[in-house]
């Protein structure tokens, strides 16, 4: 299964004539290409999809997201443990069907 995940940019730095921004998925920090969203700027989230940031993102909806992918168990299925304790950093604590589904 394919899956983009939501994360906010740490820093950008041109190399090689790419845009590259490192981006923190909530404890996760992974290199990503900025060359779909070239005017993204530090500290805006992003989905990622195979190392490429493919649309901006609020930060009340990429915690919504950690959280649900989280609830569903897709970050243990797809990326281990490293992605749910990243989750949880993020804030992504509540189980699915709680509050934080109210508050959306």
């Amino acid at each position: 299964m394919c899956l983009a995940v939501p994360g906010k940019v740490l820093s950008i730095e041109e190399r090689e004539g790419t845009r590259m921004a490192v981006v923190d998925f909530g404890g996760v920090v992974k290199e990503v290409c900025l060359e779909y969203l070239p005017d993204l700027q530090v500290g805006e989230y992003t989905i990622v999809h195979v190392g490429f940031a493919l649309q901006r993102l609020d930060e009340e909806s990429a915690r919504q997201t950690l959280a649900l992918f989280e609830g569903l168990g897709l970050l243990e299925e797809e990326f281990g443990d490293q992605w749910a304790i990243a989750a949880k950093a993020a804030g992504a604590d509540e189980p699915a069907g709680t509050d934080q589904e109210a508050r959306a």
